[in-house]
């Protein structure tokens, strides 16, 4: 059972946002972005469908929250994302300077820590294993699928 506004219930919203990039073809990444329990903004990877390498869930969340806050700045926000985020994502990350990110599955070949948490903004919290397991099978059954 989930508890409300748990990590897990978040994380599920961002699984939501995996299984639409799923069904559209992409690299099934899903992201939410919360403030005060409230989700304010959610996105999933839509790299084929726009035509554009930048087009992570991370980074359509980030402008997503930053158009509702109003700010660039999200200090006082989480990100929720179902795929380790990667270097690029990182960076992103790091200049909206989000209180806390959290992933679900690691990324060993792509994902940004392997250069390190400092990639991050110092005052950023990490967390990381949130709904390991689904999170991984999405991905595991989307490249079996392709290949």
């Amino acid at each position: 059972m989930l508890t409300i506004y748990s990590d897990d219930y978040f994380m599920q919203k961002a699984i939501q946002e995996a299984q639409i990039a799923y069904e559209e073809g992409e690299v099934p990444v899903g992201a939410v972005i919360v403030s005060n329990k409230t989700v304010i903004a959610k996105a999933h990877n839509q790299v084929e469908k726009l035509g554009d390498v930048t087009a992570h869930a991370e980074i359509m969340a980030i402008t997503a929250a930053a158009n509702h806050l109003g700010s660039k700045f999200l200090t006082d926000c989480t990100l929720y994302v179902t795929l380790e985020p990667c270097p690029m994502c990182a960076g992103a990350l790091k200049w909206a300077r989000l209180s806390r990110v959290v992933y679900g599955a690691s990324d060993d070949k792509g994902g940004f820590m392997i250069y390190g948490k400092d990639m991050l903004h110092k005052t950023t919290k990490l967390e990381y294993g949130v709904c390991h397991d689904k999170c991984g099978q999405l991905l595991k059954d989307f490249f079996k699928a392709r290949r």
